[in-house]
Formats: C-alpha cells, structure tokens, sequence
C-alpha cells in the first residue's frame, strides 16, 4: 500500500510541476503578446482616435432618415434611424480594421521568432494560446471604447448587448489577421486585404449605402452575425443569440487555419529521413 501511496503522491507532484510550468510560458508569451500590441503605437493610435472621429464624422453626416433593416432572427423588417444603424455599422467597421490589423502585425512579425523558439523547444500550445489572450484583450478594449462613444450620441435598447455584438466582430477579425499573418507575404498586403475587407463587409449589410442589403448571400459575411446582434441590440428586445455565435465561430475557422500553418512552418526537418520530407 505505501508504495503504492508513494507513486501516486509522485505523480501528483509531478502534474503540478507540469501545470506550474505550463502556465509560467503561458504567461510568458501572453506578456510578450501583449507587448508587442503595446509597442504598435498605429494601432493605439486608431484605437483612441480614429473611433471617435469616424464615428463623430457618421453622427455629422449621415442622414437620420428611416430606414428598413431585416433582422434575420425574427424574419421581419424593422425601422430604424438610418444615422444611428450607420453608426452600429462604422463601430463595427472601426473596431475590425482595429483588431485585424492589430492581429495580422503582431502575427506577421513573429513568425520568424516563433519558429525559432518552437525548434529551440518552446511549445506550440502556450505561444497560440498566447495570441488568443491578446486577442481577446484588445477586442473587449476597444468594442468597450466603441460601444461607449455610440451612447454618448445615442441611447441604445441594449448597450451590453450592443458591446458583445461589436466585440464578436473584433473576435471575427481578429482570427482574420492571424490567418492572414501566416500566410502574406508583406505588410502592405494584409493591411490592403483587412481594409477592403471591412469596408465592403459593413457596407454591404447597411441598407443606407446599400438599398439590397436585405438580399440573401449577406449571411457569409463575416461581419454578418455580428451586425444582426448590434442592431438588435441598438434599436429592439431581440436577441439573436445564433447569430452571436457567428463571430467566435469566423475566429475559430480561421484559428485552426492559422495553427495548420504553424504546425506545418516549425516543423523540425533535422530528423527526418533523407530523402523523406520532415
């Protein structure tokens, strides 16, 4: 029976060991995530100022006339002030361009650097995770930041709601810039791709800048969930909560993309048979 008791003690001992260590590299490379968000002073910079300024621009400019949005979930149309609808849609559209330019950078610069680290020893799980939690930081901040501009102009139903619906998005994005970090070749083609991107994603759900916005096909965008969470949230009782999950589910296809591409970029060749690809 004791040695028995003496292995089982052992084995615990050594799954702390274990978990002590894998949350100190997880730490590790979240600060190091995190950090390098901390040094894009860009990015910080359309964090803080470019959300209040295009959305200040859409509250100046944007006619306030009605207008009929489709709200999927319920299948009717509702009516709503076509400046605050266009207001849901720039935060949105600020807040992916934030996110998914923030994600693709820090990505896209790290590659190298990851790879190194991995065939050093690092482990994978902690330095993907790691992005994760960055992600995560920075999309709550700023759908957070976003959502309160929105209600010093205007008094949404839901302004939680509205916050999770804005944060979805963020999230959606945001797995966009990581898949695009791994796979681009140059920072101008990820910035290129996340801005058109964005811009035509929002644009096309906005019944004002498109008057078929409620035509099918709108539905494989990825700011679609996101944006039928929003509105609901801005302007009814609905709650869409299919819909919400559309944004997390965008990150999670574009996460796995991304990790099939790791795995595959810092695999270690060294020990593979001549002739046989590692």
């Amino acid at each position: 029976m004791e040695p028995a008791a003496g292995r089982a003690g052992g084995l615990a001992v050594k799954r702390i060991r274990q978990l002590k260590r894998m949350w100190w590299r997880l730490s590790v490379a979240a600060g190091f995530a995190v950090a390098e968000h901390a040094r894009n002073r860009f990015a910080l910079v359309l964090a803080v100022f470019y959300i209040p300024f295009w959305l200040a621009m859409e509250h100046w400019f944007v006619d306030p006339a009605p207008v009929r949005f489709l709200l999927r979930t319920t299948g009717h149309q509702v009516t709503v002030d076509g400046n605050r609808l266009t207001m849901v849609s720039g935060a949105i559209n600020a807040v992916t361009l934030i996110v998914g330019f923030m994600m693709f950078m820090t990505t896209y610069k790290s590659r190298a650097f990851d790879r190194r680290l991995v065939l050093a020893g690092y482990p994978r799980v902690p330095l993907l995770i790691a992005k994760v939690t960055a992600m995560v930081l920075a999309a709550t901040a700023t759908a957070a930041y976003a959502t309160a501009v929105i209600c010093w102009y205007w008094d949404p139903v839901r302004p939680v709601l509205l916050a999770a619906g804005v944060f979805t998005a963020a999230v959606g994005y945001g797995g966009i810039g990581i898949a695009l970090g791994a796979f681009l070749r140059s920072e101008l083609e990820g910035l290129f791709v996340i801005i058109m991107t964005s811009l035509l994603d929002t644009m096309l759900q906005n019944p004002v800048s498109n008057p078929s916005a409620n035509k099918d096909g709108v539905q494989f965008l990825p700011g679609y969930g996101p944006t039928q969470v929003s509105v609901a949230a801005g302007f009814t009782a609905t709650t869409p909560y299919g819909q919400l999950l559309l944004g997390p589910v965008w990150f999670a296809a574009m996460w796995l993309l991304a990790t099939a591409a790791f795995r595959l970029r810092t695999r270690d060749h060294r020990h593979a048979p001549h002739g046989v690809p590692g």
